[in-house]
Order: C-alpha cells, then sequence, then structure tokens
C-alpha cells in the first residue's frame, strides 16, 4: 500500500497530520529557520517522517504560504519580512472585526467571564513581580481568546485559515516581538478593552477594541 492510499483507520491522514505538526513545531522551536532553503530528504531528516509523508505535505505548505518553491535554488522555509507582518496583520484584522462583533451577540456570560478571569489572573501575576512560566501563559490566554472568537462563528474554514494566519503571527513574535514583560500588562489590558465592550453586548464597539488591539500588535512588530 503506498503513502497517499487511505487504509481502514485512516492511518496515512494520520500520518501527514503528524507530519504538518512535526514540521511547525520544528519551525516555531527554529529547527528550520525562516528564509532556510531545503530539501525533501531534509525535511525527512529534521521532522522524523518517511519521504512519502513529506511529498504529501509539501503540497499543503505551500498552499499555507509556509514553503515556497524558488526557480533554480529549491524550496525556500517562509522568512519574515515587512510583507509577512502586513499580510498576515490584515488578514486578522478582516476575520478578527466580524467574528467579535459575532461573539459579542451570542456568547454566553460564563464564556465571557472566565476571559476576564483569565486575563485579570494574568495581569496580577505580572504586577506581583512575575514567574518562570507568566510569559508562557500569558501566551496562552492570549492565543486561546483568539481561537474563542473565531472557533465561536462554527465554520471550519475560517477557523483554519485564523489558525494558519496565528502561525505566522506566532513566527512574528518569536523573530522579534514575542510577548515580553514590558508589553505583556499593555496586551492585557488591550483585551479587557475588548471583554469589557463584550460584556456590554456592544458589537461595534468590541470590534473596534479588536481592530485597534490587532494594530496596536502590528505597529510593534513593524517598530523591528
Amino acid at each position: 500500500m503506498s503513502q497517499s492510499e487511505p487504509d481502514r483507520d485512516g492511518e496515512p491522514l494520520k500520518l501527514r497530520e503528524r507530519a504538518y505538526a512535526s514540521f511547525t513545531e520544528r519551525l516555531l522551536a527554529r529547527e528550520i529557520r525562516p528564509g532556510q532553503f531545503v530539501t525533501q530528504r531534509e525535511l525527512v531528516a529534521m521532522t522524523g517522517f518517511p519521504l512519502g509523508a513529506i511529498r504529501e505535505l509539501i503540497p499543503r505548505l505551500e498552499a499555507e504560504g509556509l514553503i515556497k518553491t524558488v526557480p533554480q535554488r529549491g524550496m525556500q522555509v517562509a522568512h519574515v519580512d515587512l510583507n509577512l507582518i502586513r499580510n498576515a496583520f490584515q488578514f486578522r484584522l478582516f476575520l478578527e472585526k466580524e467574528a467579535t462583533a459575532a461573539y459579542t451577540r451570542t456568547a454566553t456570560d460564563e464564556e465571557i467571564a472566565e476571559q476576564r478571569r483569565r486575563h485579570e489572573a494574568i495581569i496580577g501575576r505580572a504586577e506581583a513581580g512575575g514567574d518562570e512560566t507568566l510569559i508562557e501563559d500569558a501566551e496562552d490566554v492570549d492565543r486561546l481568546m483568539h481561537e474563542a472568537i473565531i472557533d465561536h462563528l462554527d465554520n471550519d474554514i475560517v477557523s483554519q485559515a485564523f489558525r494558519v494566519t496565528w502561525l505566522k503571527i506566532r513566527l512574528i513574535r518569536q523573530y522579534e516581538t514575542r510577548i515580553q514583560n514590558h508589553i505583556l500588562i499593555p496586551v492585557m489590558q488591550d483585551h479587557l478593552k475588548i471583554i469589557a465592550a463584550i460584556e456590554a453586548r456592544d458589537p461595534e464597539a468590541a470590534a473596534a477594541e479588536m481592530s485597534t488591539h490587532i494594530n496596536n500588535a502590528r505597529t510593534r512588530a513593524m517598530s523591528y
């Protein structure tokens, strides 16, 4: 049976997904570097997955803009530049403004209260001097809020597109602007302004606060 032929357990599909997860994990860990040229066999060695899975993975990576084929040079991993920053944040803005308005209208009070609790806990830890897991936990709270707003649309196409864009945002952050102590509280305060507008059930205000938050993040990234 070839790697591309699904068996009754769907194992080749699982293999492709695992290969994708391995690639993105290594990309975020900088074991695979933005802008690096790679061959299929190098990707086999880096990810630990067979050549058949890598060959099936490449079209997805190309479609998502994580790899591109450069004539006479081979495959190049996406690199962080001004074009990536502009495109990623513009796409976020298009998706998240509408998603935030929809979330404001229909999210439950309990969901919204949980978002506030998480953010206030992070701010409290930061104001108390921080701890060794604060940055990682703050990044999780950040991601989980944006994912909750997007996933509330119950649209698999939008959710998948958002996650690919968020991966690029994480690349940008790791390369230049990962949440650090000096911007952690301002980022969380941006989020609390969004949450306050959601609590007030004001979709226009919530969308406007989300726009401000995304534009603030884009400005930080562009400044580097």
